[in-house]
């Protein structure tokens, strides 16, 4: 079986889909990730061998279009749940669809894939099910499924050009879509009306990486590591991290890992003797040694905490991440800091932490999740249904 994976250029949306193609591949079948430079090179550095289609897209720059000089998304409103929509969260990227939907198309007619796998918001991905008569299957990356409204505002207003494009009818939605936020995290809130959903097991891979040697170091009871995802430090926040460093500091017993590119080193300032500031490690390589996680409410750092069985303190900074903390503060897993001033004062950081390592609510909490993620299917479990989609549809 040939299966083309395709994600939208932004390497988080793309990341949780490497355990099912390492999967797919172990089960024999052929995988090649399709995208722009931003996913070609960590599915390279991932061992999948990857097509390049299109340009660089550069988050950083999209993110820093309109962002004043000095703020943060979150101190701009950005991060604001209240103000995201559907239409704001899609419209960006059914723009994006526009200009490389053509490409897309042009290589999966070549490569004739049998199965197409994909974030929910590439929707050429759609387009080439539909135009090539293969089943595409979506992994969900984000908390809060949109349900079939994506793909309606897709059909309404790109159609007429998937239509000059070849494609027979509206266009198709997934015949599948994979979840793996554990469903108790997920909420009730969440609507999965349209095609089956099936649950995922999440494994935890945040990018491949060399095990640095303070890891195999003795780490005490105290242990936290401060991951604030790829983004905040390019994004003016280098105060959130010495905020968040000076109130660690000022609690007794806690050794603190701050994950930061080294570039940004020297703006950080000094640290304490407590306090070890390195380049971004896979976090799955260290967080078995720690008590706690202070990030930003990214899918993966999050997921990759809940699997690590780890009460956390989330600082949402970009846009829908609020909806992690929110999620995880309900399941009793997580402290929220939601307010930029907040998060900005040592004392209300200190405090959060504090409380996350000394309430044994929080780490019952995250024990509970972390076996409830461990209980769901592994994603080789689900590699037997895929190759049935696919059959299925060559049948057709």
């Amino acid at each position: 079986m040939r299966v083309l994976i395709m994600a939208t250029p932004v390497a988080s949306h793309f990341m949780p889909m490497v355990p099912l193609a390492w999967a797919l591949r172990t089960a024999g079948h052929e995988v090649l990730v399709a995208g722009q430079p931003d996913i070609v090179a960590p599915a390279l550095a991932a061992g999948l061998p990857a097509v390049e289609i299109g340009d660089l897209y550069d988050a950083v720059e999209a993110l820093t279009a309109r962002l004043p000089a000095g703020k943060r998304p979150n101190q701009a409103g950005r991060a604001q749940v209240s103000d995201q929509t559907p239409f704001t969260l899609v419209m960006p990227w059914l723009m994006h669809t526009r200009y490389l939907m053509k490409q897309y198309l042009e290589f999966a007619a070549e490569w004739r894939p049998e199965l197409v796998v994909s974030d929910p918001m590439e929707f050429s991905a759609l387009l080439v099910g539909g135009v090539l008569g293969v089943p595409v299957v979506h992994h969900r990356w984000d908390i809060e499924p949109l349900a079939d409204e994506p793909t309606a505002m897709a059909r309404t207003l790109l159609g007429a050009r998937f239509a000059r494009l070849g494609l027979a009818g509206e266009l198709p939605g997934p015949s599948l879509v994979l979840d793996s936020c554990p469903p108790s995290v997920r909420g009730t809130g969440a609507t999965d009306a349209g095609p089956p959903t099936r649950a995922v097991r999440y494994v935890p891979y945040n990018g491949a990486g060399t095990l640095p040697p303070w890891v195999t170091e003795p780490a005490g009871p105290g242990r936290v590591v401060v991951s604030l995802g790829g983004l905040t430090a390019s994004l003016n926040g280098i105060p959130l991290f010495r905020s968040v460093v000076d109130g660690l500091e000022a609690i007794e017993g806690v050794e603190t890992i701050v994950t930061l590119p080294a570039p940004y080193h020297a703006e950080l300032g000094p640290v304490g003797p407590a306090t070890r500031v390195v380049e971004p490690v896979p976090l799955n390589l260290f967080l078995a040694s720690c008590a706690a996680v202070v990030h930003h409410g990214g899918t993966g750092t999050a997921l990759t905490a809940c699997a690590f069985g780890l009460p956390q303190l989330v600082l949402p900074q970009i846009g829908n991440e609020s909806l992690w903390a929110a999620r995880l503060r309900d399941r009793c897993v997580a402290r929220e800091l939601t307010d930029p001033a907040a998060q900005d004062d040592p004392g209300q950081v200190r405090d959060a932490v504090r409380d996350l390592l000394e309430n044994g609510s929080y780490a019952a909490g995250a024990r509970k999740v972390a076996d409830e993620m461990a209980a769901l299917p592994a994603p080789a479990g689900l590699v037997p249904e895929l190759e049935a989609l696919a059959a299925g549809s060559g049948d057709r």
